[in-house]
């Protein structure tokens, strides 16, 4: 028998803690996931730059909007970092045309939670998928990518106006 050592430890506890994170997210159980975050906590992905309670009014909108949305995900241990392959699919609200995306996740933890998460996507593949004939056209280019950033920016701030426990 072999022991752990305390950072063998330390990352089996948060990959438990990101496979929670998806678990929840794929019950849509938002108040979950905004507890697997630090106070402190930096998220970051092709839409979205988030800091504080924003992250978990980000996955609040998300799964109250993701009427038909499905996850499949795996967490794993690379190179002393816990990272996470998952891929949603869901009616993309604007257009309702039906996206499969394919998303790859970093994570940092403090103090049990956490801390930073950077989400990486194709985001040409994903406006393809969610905006059709503008995305194919444009979304290669940081002009449509900035577009869906400042409207998806836009559509939180109005959510988190609406939800006083993100304010």
């Amino acid at each position: 028998m072999t022991m752990s050592t305390p950072l063998e430890t330390e990352l089996e506890t948060n990959k438990a803690l990101i496979e929670s994170f998806y678990a929840a997210f794929q019950t849509k159980d938002y108040s979950a996931m905004a507890a697997c975050y630090h106070p402190e906590a930096y998220f970051r992905d092709e839409a979205f730059e988030l800091t504080g309670k924003q992250p978990g009014a980000m996955w609040h909108m998300l799964c109250e909007r993701g009427t038909d949305m499905a996850l499949t995900y795996s967490v794993s241990i690379q190179n002393g970092k816990v990272t996470a392959h998952w891929e949603p699919t869901y009616s993309f609200s604007q257009t309702g045309r039906f996206v499969h995306n394919i998303v790859d996740a970093e994570f940092e933890f403090k103090d049990g939670k956490i801390i930073k998460h950077i989400d990486r996507f194709n985001f040409w593949s994903w406006s393809r998928q969610a905006l059709g004939l503008p995305g194919l056209l444009l979304g290669w280019s940081g002009f449509l990518q900035k577009k869906v950033s400042t409207m998806a920016m836009g559509n939180l701030m109005s959510f988190i106006k609406k939800h006083d426990q993100y304010q």
